[in-house]
């Protein structure tokens, strides 16, 4: 209103920028200072914590890779030895523990016999692709073609193997177990289809000795294995439930032998 009355002889002109309150900009300062500070370590925690969670369960799901090859030869020819002659394992099928940052963990296998380990299922792997496409030449069928087929057969074998051993432990309530775990307990099936192929090579007889002894092996490895070391964390299951589900994985290693070691150009059959 007074500036549209311009200067008038004699009225003072109020100021037009008010004066400065000395207290608003400090208490300005410190309101922006808590906010910004308490924004600044909730946003903090709530980070720490997203980050501890996806840690933990790539931990949990995942593992350390590096963890599965920590292994040395007597390791190999110990493990071998579980793996195809479980009946004359006289030692305890837990694993062993260590106090590591804190809390409890498993000892390398390198330490430790009923670790798993992806060596052993690895190499297992790559032999069994390496003497099909041996036995697919000794019967003159050998081709590129059907040794691609042959191994595409060999991982789909494989997956099977790790999604009977996942549902089976989603089936008693213990779906935690790292997934390198069961990837290595399902891998070591082809240390067993690598005898009994081989065999099958030397004498052709002695297969059909060799792959029942084979899966019956792998069936009492797998039931032992999942028994005492897979299922520790389940507090509370139903009995007849948990041995008939153990039952299934011993006798499902049947068929899956059976098309596993069907070398042929083939691929189902």
């Amino acid at each position: 209103m007074y500036n549209n009355l311009g200067a008038q002889p004699g009225v003072p002109r109020p100021p037009t920028n008010p004066q400065p309150n000395p207290f608003g900009n400090s208490f300005y300062g410190a309101g922006s200072g808590l906010i910004r500070g308490g924004l600044g370590a909730y946003g903090e925690k709530i980070l720490g914590s997203s980050s501890e969670y996806v840690q933990s369960n790539i931990s949990r799901y995942f593992s350390d890779p590096q963890y599965y090859f920590q292994v040395n030869d007597q390791y190999v020819r110990n493990k071998l030895k579980v793996v195809l002659l479980p009946f004359l394992h006289r030692g305890h099928w837990t694993r062993i523990t260590e106090p590591v940052g804190g809390r409890l963990s498993y000892k390398p296998p390198i330490y430790d016999i009923n670790a798993p380990d992806l060596y052993i299922p690895f190499m297992a792997f790559g032999t069994y692709v390496v003497l099909a496409g041996l036995s697919l030449g000794l019967q003159g069928k050998f081709s590129p073609e059907a040794l691609n087929w042959l191994f595409v057969k060999g991982l789909f074998g494989w997956f099977l193997q790790v999604s009977l051993l996942k549902v089976t432990l989603l089936s008693l309530g213990s779906g935690e177990a790292p997934l390198l775990d069961i990837l290595a307990y399902a891998g070591y099936a082809f240390t067993g289809m690598c005898l009994a192929v081989l065999g099958k090579m030397i004498w052709r007889y002695s297969y059909y000795f060799l792959m029942p002894w084979t899966c019956l092996c792998m069936g009492v490895f797998l039931v032992k294995t999942m028994k005492r070391v897979l299922f520790a964390e389940v507090r509370s299951y139903d009995s007849s439930k948990h041995h008939y589900l153990l039952l299934f994985v011993a006798l499902a290693q049947f068929p899956l032998f059976t098309w596993l070691g069907n070398i042929s150009v083939n691929w189902l059959f």
